[in-house]
C-alpha cells in the first residue's frame, strides 16, 4: 500500500509513471497466442507466443491505474518473436499510446531486443515442435502437390478470420520450402533467441528523450564494460527524481552514458508534438498526406497500414498532432493488436493501424467496410481514397508551402524513401566506447554532490583545474593534430554546453526536427487561423448559464452554419459545408461556448491567441471572402522559441546516484537483463523539492476548481452534464484493451448500436429542420439558407450513416458496399422467386397512383425496380456510386423508410448475412431506426434528380381535355414540348386521339412549362384543354400543367398553341405515412408561399381591390429578386416567377383588367392585347391626328420601341394567341428593361379614354408613377427567358 501511495504523490509531475519489462516467462513456458490469429501451417519459429509482463515499477499509481493485459499487448503486440544466430538480432523502437474512458492519453515507448535463451525447457519444446512441423509437411507435401496454404480457404465466414489468416497466410516471401524452412531449429548446431521488451509510460508523448533512455539501457546491457551504476540508478532516477518540464522550459537529465534534452512549448505555443513529422512526410509525400489530412478532419474511417509499428504511430500522431485546433473524437487506436480485429467492424469513424506481415498483398486484406474507408498503405506510399471526396482549400497552394519548407530543411516533398534512421546497433566500435566512457566520467564528475566519482577521474580533473603548463601542453596537441580524448572530454565537462560545439550530432539532429516539426505545424494551424478567422461572430450563444446549456445542449444550434458558409468564399464550400458537421467540429464549438463560464480548453486559448493577433497584424474585413492564398508568418518566431529553450536548458534534474540495494542481487552478466531489486524500485523518495514545488501548485489550482464548481452547481450532477454534452455523437472513444471476454466484446457491440441509433435520430432531425425551416428562419437562417450545397452535404452524411449501419455485424464481406451487396442478395432471391411463380408475388410491388393520377397509369414500385434503373446508368461505375444513388432515388421518392423495410423483412436472408449482435437483427433499435428515415417523408427532396443531371430518364405525357364542353376527339395534329431546368425535349409529336405518349430525354431536371399545340387541320379543330399531367418514370415526380383554354382558331382568344406552366404534384396515397407537414416543396418558387392568394380573392364573381392588386404587382417583383439573390445553383425556374400564377405577368393582367371597358356582357371578346394593337394603331398614326406632336423626345423612342415590339409579336408565325401575345411583351419588356418606359405612353395616350373607366389603375397617375418605381427595381438583374417562350420573335 505504501508503495502506491508514495507512488501516486507526486505522479502527475513525473517525467515517467512506470517501468516496465515484458517477454518469456520461464516458469509458464510456451504459450501459443490464440488471440493474435495462430497459423498451424508456419515454422514454430514464425508462430506467435505469449508474452508476459515480467516487472513493472512501481506498483500502481492512483492517477493512472496499471493496466497490465494493454501494456503486455501494446509492447508486444505480436507476442513473443524467436530468432536463431542465422537472423537478424537488431534491436527496434516503437511507441504506443493508451487512451483512457475519459478521453485523456498516456504514452508508452518500447525497446525491443533479443536475448539468448538459457532454459533447456524451452529449447527442447521448440525442438519438438519443429519436428511435428516438418512430419506434418512432409505428408501433406505427398498427398497434395500443390502445397498452398489451406488456412484461408478453409477459414470460417466470419471476415474477421479471413481478415487475420490473410495477415498470417504470407509471412515472408519464402512461405514454404525458403531458407527458415530447410534449416529450421535444432537445438544441438542453433542458438536460440527471443525478443524481450523494456518500456516506458509516460503522461507526456517525449518520444525522443524515452527512446535514448531506452537505447542506453540497453547499450549497458548489451556492451562489455558493465555501466558506471547499477541499472536500478538509472530506472529510480527517471521515475522519481525527473520531473516534468515546466510550460516553456527546457530539461536536462541523464541516461547511463549521455545528457537527455526535452523541451515543453509555452503557453501561447502549440502544443507539445514530439513525433518526428519529417518521417511522416517521407513515407507518404505532401500530396498523400494532405489527403490523408482532409479524410482525417472529414471524419472518415482511416486504415494505416504497415510492418513497421513505429511508422504506423508516427503518421497517426503527426497526423492528429496538424487537427489544431480540433481534435479527433472518435476511436484512435494507433496499433490494433492481432486480438482486437474485430474492432474494424466498428460502424463508427476511426483512426487505427494495421501491422501487415512482410510479402503481404493488399489485395488479399479483407476489409469488413470500405465504402467510407481511406486505406493507407505507408511502406508503399500510396493512399486509397473514399469517393464523393471534397478537395482541402487551395489545396495547391498550400502543398507548395508545405513543400517550400521541407526544401528548406533539404527534405524532397515527394516522399517515399524509406526512414533514413540506422537501426540500433548491436555492438560499438572500440573507438566509440572510449568515447562513451569519457562522456559518462564527464557527465558524472559535473555532478559534485553524489560523490560517485572514481577517484582517479577526480584527481585527474583537479590536477587539469588550475594547471597552466597542461593546458599548453593540451593546446599544442591540439595544433599538431593530436588528439587527447580524455582530457578534452573532461575539460569540456567543465566548460558547460553553450554553443553548437557542446552538442552532440544527436542532439543537433533533434533540434533540427523539433523546428521542421514545428514549421510545419504552424503552416496548417495558419491555414485554420485564415478559414475560421471569423468563427467566432457565428456562435450562438443564447443560454443564460452552463447548467441551462448543458442541459438543453442536443436541442440548441450552437453555430450559425447557413450565414457562416455564405460568407465563406466559393471554392472553400464543399468541402466546409461537410467539416462543420462533423463531431471534432461541434466539439470545438462546445469548448467555445463553455468557455464563458469555465477555463479555456487550453487548444482554444492557442488559437483564439492567434487569431487575434493576425487581427491586429491585418485588418481582414475588406479580404473577408477573398480565396487568396495567405502564407504563414509565425514560422521564424516559432522555430527560435525552439532553438533558444534547447540551447539553454532551464532546469537539470538530479543525476542518477547509488541507492540503498542488497549486494549480490542483480548481478551484470552480458547480454543479459538483471533481475531488478524490485523494493528498490518500488517507491520514490519521501520529500522532494521539485515535485512538492509543482504539486503544490497543482492542488492550488484544484481547490480553487472545486470551489468553483459548488459555487455553480452540485459537482456530481455537472459532471453527468458535461460526459453527456461531451460524448454527443461521440460512440466509442476507445476499445477497452484489457479485457477481451465475450460479455465485453458484446457490450462494446452494444454501445455501436445505441451510437448508430442516435445518430441516425439526429441526422434525421437536422435534414428535417433543415428543410423545414421554420425553426432555421427563428434562428436567422431565413432567405440566406444555402440550401443545396448544406442539403447535398447532409444527404451525402445519411449515405456514409447508412453503409455504417449495413456493414456492422457483416458475416462476409462482399465488394466495397454492404448495402448494394445486400441489395443484390435480394435481388437475386426475389427474381428467382418471380420466375418460380410467373405472377408477382408480394415483393413490395404495390400499385401506387398519385393525387391527380387522372389520365396516368399508376406507377409500380417495388425495390427491384428501382435497382434496375440505377443499374441500367452506365455512369455509375462502382458499387459504393449504385448504393448512393439508390439511397438518393429512394428518398427522392419518399420510399427510402418502406424499400429498406422491404429489404429486412426477408429474414432467412438478414440471418444468413449478419451475425447475431448487427445492428440489423437487433428488432426494436431496426424498427426506430425506421421510423426516423419515415419523417423524412415530410419533406421534398430533389437530391437525385439534381445530381445525375446526364442521364437519360423515360418521361410519361398525358393531355387531358374537358370532355364534357369539347371534342375529346379531335381531327388535328397534336405536339407537345416540355421543357425543365437542365433543358427541353424538343417538339414531340403525339398520336391522333390518343393523347398520351412516353419519350427517352436526357434530364431535363424540375419540370418548368410545356408548349402545347396543334395544326389546326380537319373538321374537328377546336380542342379545350384541361391541364397537361408529365411524370418522371423514374423518380415518379409528376407535374401538371394548368390550362382550362380552348386551342382552335375563331375560339377564346384564337390561339393554337399555349405556354403552360407547371406546378408540383405533391403525392399523397396511403402510404405517405409520414406527411403530415404544411411545408412548402422545396422546388416550388418563392411566388407559390405567399401571404395573401390572390387567386382565393379573384375567385368567381369576387373581383380584386386596387390594394390587393398593387401588392400583388409588388410580390412578384420581389420573389423575382430574391430569385436573383440565391447562389446561382439553387435559384429554380424564373419561367415560373415571370408566368406562373401569381407572377409578373398575372399580376399585370390584373392591373390592366381594372376598370377595362368591355363591350359585350362577356368581357372574353375584349383582350388586353387589343387595347395595345390600338394604342400602336394611333401611335403610328399620330402625324395625322396630331395628338402627341408636342411630346418631349424621349416619349417618341418609347412609342417607337413599343410599336416595334407589339409588331414583331403580331408578325410571328405562332399562333399563340391574344393572351399569349401579352404575356410575351411583357417577358420582352422586363428582360429589356422597357416596361417602365411603355407605362406612361399607355397611361396618357387618349386611346386609354374609350377602353378605361374613369377610376381604372391605370388612369390614376399616383399609381401610375408608384408602378413605375416598382418595375424599375427590376433593372438591376440581367432576365433571360426560356426558348419556349421567345422562339420566332423577329426583333
Amino acid at each position: 500500500m505504501s508503495a502506491t501511495m508514495s507512488g501516486s504523490g507526486s505522479a502527475p509531475c513525473r517525467f515517467a509513471h512506470y517501468f516496465i519489462v515484458c517477454g518469456l516467462d520461464d516458469e509458464t513456458g510456451l504459450e501459443p497466442d490464440a488471440l493474435a490469429g495462430e497459423n498451424f501451417d508456419q515454422s514454430p519459429l514464425k508462430r506467435t507466443f505469449k508474452s508476459k509482463v515480467l516487472a513493472h515499477y512501481p506498483e500502481n499509481i492512483e492517477c493512472n491505474p496499471f493496466d497490465q493485459d494493454a501494456v503486455n499487448m501494446l509492447c508486444m503486440p505480436k507476442g513473443l518473436s524467436f530468432r536463431t544466430q542465422r537472423d537478424s538480432l537488431a534491436p527496434h523502437f516503437h511507441s504506443f499510446l493508451i487512451t483512457r474512458e475519459d478521453g485523456s492519453r498516456t504514452y508508452g515507448f518500447v525497446h525491443t531486443f533479443y536475448e539468448e535463451v538459457t532454459s533447456p525447457q524451452i529449447c527442447s519444446a521448440m525442438q519438438t515442435l519443429h519436428q511435428m512441423h516438418q512430419a506434418e509437411h512432409n505428408t501433406s507435401a505427398q498427398n497434395c502437390p500443390s502445397s498452398s496454404s489451406s488456412s484461408s480457404s478453409s477459414s470460417s465466414s466470419s471476415s474477421m478470420d479471413s481478415l487475420s489468416s490473410s495477415l498470417d497466410d504470407v509471412d515472408s516471401p519464402s512461405t514454404h520450402g525458403g531458407r527458415r524452412s530447410c534449416e529450421g531449429y535444432d537445438s544441438v548446431r542453433d542458438t536460440l533467441y527471443v525478443s524481450k521488451a523494456m518500456c516506458l509510460i509516460a503522461p507526456m508523448p517525449f518520444m525522443h528523450a524515452c527512446k535514448r533512455f531506452l537505447a542506453q539501457m540497453h547499450r549497458a546491457v548489451s556492451c562489455s564494460p558493465p555501466p558506471p551504476l547499477p541499472l536500478e540508478s538509472y530506472i529510480y532516477n527517471v521515475l522519481y527524481e525527473v520531473p516534468l518540464p515546466a510550460s516553456g522550459r527546457s530539461l536536462k537529465f541523464h541516461g547511463v552514458y549521455e545528457p537527455i534534452l526535452c523541451q515543453r512549448p509555452g503557453v501561447g505555443e502549440l502544443p507539445l508534438a514530439d513525433f518526428p513529422l519529417a518521417d511522416a512526410f517521407r513515407l507518404l509525400g505532401v500530396e498523400n498526406l494532405v489527403q490523408l489530412f482532409t479524410c482525417v478532419l472529414l471524419e472518415m474511417q482511416i486504415l494505416l497500414y504497415s510492418q513497421d509499428y513505429q511508422r504506423l504511430m508516427v503518421v497517426a500522431e503527426g497526423i492528429t498532432t496538424l487537427l489544431f485546433p480540433f481534435q479527433w473524437q472518435h476511436v484512435y487506436v494507433p496499433i490494433l493488436p492481432a486480438s482486437l480485429l474485430h474492432f474494424l467492424d466498428a460502424p463508427v469513424p476511426y483512426l487505427m493501424g494495421l501491422q501487415s506481415k512482410e510479402g503481404t498483398d493488399r489485395s488479399k486484406l479483407e476489409l469488413p467496410q470500405e465504402a467510407n474507408l481511406c486505406f493507407v498503405d505507408i511502406d508503399n506510399h500510396c493512399i486509397e481514397l473514399p469517393e464523393d471526396f471534397p478537395q482541402f482549400p487551395n489545396r495547391s497552394e498550400f502543398i507548395q508551402e508545405l513543400s517550400e519548407v521541407l526544401l528548406s530543411f533539404g527534405q524532397s516533398p515527394e516522399g517515399g524513401s524509406g526512414s533514413p534512421e540506422p537501426a540500433v546497433m548491436s555492438s560499438q566500435t572500440s573507438t566509440l566506447e572510449k568515447e562513451l566512457k569519457s562522456t559518462s566520467l564527464r557527465e558524472l564528475a559535473d555532478d559534485k554532490r553524489n560523490g560517485n566519482l572514481g577517484g582517479e577521474a577526480l584527481d585527474v580533473l583537479e590536477l587539469l583545474q588550475g594547471n597552466p603548463t597542461l593546458e599548453r601542453l593540451q593546446a599544442l596537441a591540439k595544433r599538431t593534430g593530436v588528439k587527447v580524448a580524455r582530457l578534452e572530454a573532461l575539460a569540456a565537462g567543465q566548460k558547460g554546453d553553450e554553443g553548437v560545439g557542446g552538442r552532440s550530432p544527436v542532439e543537433e539532429e533533434e533540434l533540427r526536427n523539433a523546428k521542421l516539426n514545428v514549421q510545419l505545424r504552424e503552416v496548417f494551424a495558419a491555414r485554420f487561423a485564415t478559414m475560421f478567422a471569423d468563427y467566432e461572430s457565428f456562435v450562438i450563444q443564447n443560454s443564460p448559464d452552463l447548467e441551462s446549456w448543458l442541459t438543453n445542449r442536443e436541442q440548441m444550434h450552437n453555430f450559425d452554419k447557413a450565414s457562416f458558409l455564405s460568407d465563406q468564399p466559393e471554392p472553400y464550400l464543399p468541402f466546409l459545408s461537410h467539416f462543420i458537421e462533423t463531431q471534432m467540429f461541434a466539439t470545438f464549438i462546445d469548448n467555445k461556448i463553455m468557455s464563458q463560464w469555465e477555463e479555456k480548453e487550453p487548444l482554444l486559448r492557442v488559437f483564439d491567441g492567434r487569431i487575434e493577433k493576425a487581427r491586429l497584424y491585418n485588418v481582414r474585413a475588406p479580404s473577408l471572402r477573398s480565396s487568396v492564398y495567405q502564407k504563414c508568418t509565425f514560422l521564424k518566431e516559432s522555430a527560435q522559441a525552439i532553438e533558444q529553450r534547447l540551447r539553454k536548458i532551464d532546469h537539470t534534474a538530479i543525476h542518477p546516484h547509488l541507492l540503498d540495494m542488497k549486494i549480490g542481487q542483480g548481478k551484470y552478466q552480458q547480454g543479459f537483463f538483471p533481475k531488478l531489486q524490485a523494493d528498490v524500485l518500488a517507491s520514490g523518495p519521501t520529500s522532494n523539492k521539485w515535485s512538492n514545488r509543482t504539486c503544490s501548485t497543482q492542488r492550488r489550482v484544484e481547490r480553487h476548481r472545486q470551489q468553483n464548481e459548488h459555487l455553480v452547481l452540485d459537482n456530481e450532477l455537472k459532471e453527468k452534464y458535461m460526459q453527456e454534452a461531451r460524448n454527443l455523437g461521440k460512440n466509442l472513444r476507445q476499445p477497452k484493451l484489457s479485457d477481451l471476454s465475450p460479455a465485453v466484446i458484446a457490450q462494446t457491440n452494444w454501445k455501436f448500436v445505441e451510437g448508430l441509433l442516435k445518430e441516425c435520430k439526429m441526422k434525421t432531425k437536422r435534414m428535417l429542420v433543415e428543410k423545414m425551416g421554420r425553426e432555421a428562419v427563428e434562428l436567422g437562417h431565413g432567405e440566406a439558407n444555402i440550401t443545396g450545397l448544406e442539403e447535398n452535404t447532409l444527404i451525402a452524411s445519411l449515405c456514409d450513416l447508412l453503409e455504417r449501419i449495413w456493414s456492422h455485424g457483416l458475416q462476409v464481406k462482399q465488394g466495397k458496399s454492404a448495402l448494394w451487396s445486400h441489395l443484390l442478395h435480394y435481388q437475386a432471391r426475389e427474381e428467382k422467386n418471380e420466375q418460380q411463380a410467373e405472377s408477382p408475388v408480394s415483393n413490395g410491388q404495390e400499385r401506387r397512383k398519385t393525387e391527380s393520377s387522372v389520365g396516368l397509369p399508376g406507377l409500380r414500385v417495388s425495390v427491384i425496380q428501382d435497382m434496375r434503373h440505377i443499374q441500367s446508368m452506365a455512369e455509375i461505375k462502382t458499387d459504393v456510386g449504385r448504393a448512393r444513388a439508390w439511397i438518393r432515388l429512394s428518398l427522392e421518392k419518399k420510399l427510402l423508410s418502406q424499400h429498406l423495410k422491404q429489404l429486412l423483412s426477408n429474414q432467412a436472408l438478414t440471418k444468413k448475412l449478419y451475425k447475431r449482435y448487427a445492428f440489423l437483427r437487433c428488432e426494436e433499435e431496426k424498427e426506430q431506426f425506421l421510423f426516423h428515415l419515415l419523417s423524412l417523408n415530410a419533406v421534398d427532396y430533389f437530391c437525385f434528380t439534381s445530381v445525375f443531371t446526364t442521364i437519360m430518364i423515360p418521361y410519361r405525357a398525358v393531355i387531358i381535355p374537358i370532355k364534357k364542353l369539347s371534342n375529346a376527339m379531335t381531327t388535328s395534329n397534336p405536339w407537345l414540348c416540355v421543357s425543365g431546368e437542365l433543358g427541353d425535349s424538343g417538339i414531340l409529336q403525339i398520336t391522333k386521339n390518343i393523347l398520351e405518349m412516353t419519350f427517352d430525354c436526357q434530364n431535363l431536371g424540375k419540370l418548368t412549362t410545356v408548349q402545347l399545340g396543334h395544326d389546326n387541320s380537319g373538321l374537328l379543330a377546336k380542342w379545350l384543354v384541361d391541364c397537361v399531367m408529365v411524370r418522371n418514370e423514374i423518380t415518379g415526380h409528376t407535374y401538371k400543367f394548368p390550362c382550362g383554354r380552348w386551342l382552335g382558331k375563331g375560339v377564346d382568344d384564337g390561339s393554337l398553341e399555349r405556354v403552360l406552366i407547371g406546378e408540383f404534384v405533391v403525392p399523397c396515397g396511403d402510404d405517405e405515412g409520414g406527411r403530415g407537414s404544411k411545408t412548402p416543396p422545396l422546388q416550388r418558387s418563392p411566388s407559390q408561399i405567399r401571404r395573401i392568394s390572390i387567386t382565393s380573392l379573384t375567385g368567381r364573381g369576387n373581383k380584386p381591390t386596387t390594394v390587393q392588386i398593387q401588392e400583388s404587382i409588388g410580390e412578384a417583383v420581389n420573389n423575382i429578386i430574391k430569385h436573383f439573390h440565391k447562389p446561382e445553383k439553387e435559384r429554380g425556374s424564373l419561367t415560373v416567377l415571370l408566368c406562373g400564377e401569381g407572377g409578373l405577368v398575372w399580376a399585370l393582367e390584373q392591373f390592366f383588367h381594372h376598370g377595362f371597358r368591355s363591350a359585350r356582357i362577356f368581357q372574353k371578346n375584349v383582350f388586353v392585347w387589343d387595347f395595345f394593337e390600338r394604342i400602336v394603331a394611333f401611335l403610328e398614326n399620330r402625324d395625322q391626328t396630331g395628338d402627341l406632336q408636342e411630346s418631349p423626345e424621349p416619349l417618341s423612342l418609347n412609342s417607337e420601341s413599343l410599336c416595334r415590339y407589339v409588331n414583331a409579336i403580331n408578325n410571328m408565325p405562332r399562333n399563340i394567341g391574344k393572351d399569349g401575345k401579352f404575356q410575351l411583351l411583357v417577358c420582352l419588356g422586363a428582360r429589356d428593361r422597357l416596361l417602365p418606359q411603355w407605362l406612361p405612353l399607355l397611361a396618357e395616350c387618349p386611346v386609354i379614354m374609350r377602353m378605361y373607366e374613369e377610376n381604372a389603375l391605370l388612369r390614376d397617375k399616383l399609381t401610375v408613377s408608384s408602378l413605375l418605381g416598382v418595375l424599375e427595381t427590376l433593372h438591376d438583374f440581367p432576365i433571360t427567358l426560356e426558348t419556349s417562350l421567345t422562339k420566332s420573335v423577329e426583333l
